[in-house]
């Protein structure tokens, strides 16, 4: 049985690595009491919590940390009409929080989400392994087959390009989940008792022109390098679709990752993931997208960005134009998705006016 780490387990590091280049957004609509287990890792960084469903709801956070805290009232008030493209009662409202971090990393979890423990029992600091993640080259161009060659005891393999040995930038580190998996409706249903156990220890590149899954439960990235593309879309309250926010999030940025020549990693770290959510909600919101995702996919497959877009912006609103045009005939909901997927361009240069129009992202 996997069970998750206790507080006393979780020894924080000597030198808390980016303690001011960093941010860690949450998303939630209860209590932070989860952050207690949390404390040795994420106390010596700044904190967004973005308070999902009512505002008038109080949000205790336990004390010592430091952080801000944004409802769909504060919002409003910051985005003003460019709110609309901002979900709510969803988790996709989390982005808000990239939008208003001035950090060049960003380090999202989910209050479910719990430390784990390797197999030797040690307590797990997800964060510490996504910055190392982030801080060292990926390698999309040619699959090394000890997998990560940066890390200590591992490097390239007898047969890789010396010319491709340098790597890219990593934009994505995407981490993984001990105990309940990320599955979807149907498979819950059918496998309503499976946890996971398996704890691998791997880090690998994801090729370039091969899409993932993407979880935002347990991911960072660097912001300034594709923070544009980090939109989490239109998902809950007034839309036919959720539990694709994520996804929809990953495919946009990989598209555009393979494009810009950076890298996205996946493997550890792992968190412990402590409740599954209900499958039969799941499934209704889920249930469109199970069917669009067959369109979805072969889209973003198929996806070509001009040479001209030469940044994050200019991608992303190249990729919501082929949005309109080619999924529009699947539903109209891509017709209002588009559009919101330029309302998020036009509120992140507002929001971030000297990163705006900058090769691959990169702010001064």
């Amino acid at each position: 049985m996997v069970e998750p780490a206790t507080a006393t387990q979780a020894a924080a590091p000597a030198v808390p690595q980016l303690k001011d280049e960093l941010d860690i957004v949450i998303p939630t609509i209860r209590n932070l009491d989860f952050l207690e287990m949390w404390r040795p890792f994420f106390q010596p960084y700044h904190l967004i919590i973005v308070q999902d469903g009512d505002p008038s709801k109080t949000i205790k956070v336990p004390d010592g940390f430091d952080y801000e805290l944004y409802n769909r009232n504060d919002i409003n008030r910051i985005l003003g009409p460019k709110a609309s493209c901002i979900s709510f009662k969803d988790s996709a409202c989390r982005c808000f929080g990239y939008l208003v971090s001035k950090k060049k990393y960003i380090f999202t979890i989910d209050d479910d989400c719990f430390v784990a423990k390797d197999p030797s029992g040690k307590a797990i600091n997800a964060l510490e392994q996504h910055i190392k993640n982030l801080l060292s080259p990926s390698t999309p161009f040619f699959f090394n087959t000890l997998y990560d060659p940066y890390r200590e005891g591992a490097d390239f393999v007898r047969g890789y390009p010396f010319s491709l040995r340098e790597g890219v930038q990593t934009a994505v580190s995407h981490g993984l989940w001990l105990n309940i998996p990320d599955y979807d409706a149907p498979t819950q249903l059918v496998k309503p008792l499976e946890r996971n156990a398996r704890y691998v220890d791997a880090i690998l590149t994801i090729p370039k022109g091969t899409l993932f899954p993407m979880c935002g439960m347990n991911l960072a990235f660097d912001r300034e390098l594709i923070g544009p593309a980090m939109y989490f879309g239109l998902m809950g309250d007034g839309q036919p679709i959720g539990r694709y926010d994520d996804m929809w999030a990953g495919w946009c940025t990989k598209v555009i990752c393979d494009h810009l020549g950076l890298g996205v990693k996946t493997g550890l770290p792992y968190i412990y993931h402590s409740k599954a959510s209900n499958p039969f909600v799941n499934l209704r919101k889920e249930y469109k997208g199970i069917f669009w995702q067959e369109e979805i996919i072969p889209f973003f497959q198929q996806a070509v960005l001009p040479k001209d877009c030469t940044t994050v912006q200019k991608c992303y609103i190249e990729l919501a134009k082929q949005v309109k045009d080619k999924l529009s005939k699947v539903d109209p909901y891509f017709d209002k998705l588009a559009e919101a997927m330029v309302t998020w361009i036009d509120a992140w240069d507002e929001l971030n006016p000297t990163g705006a129009a900058l090769p691959n992202g990169k702010a001064n």
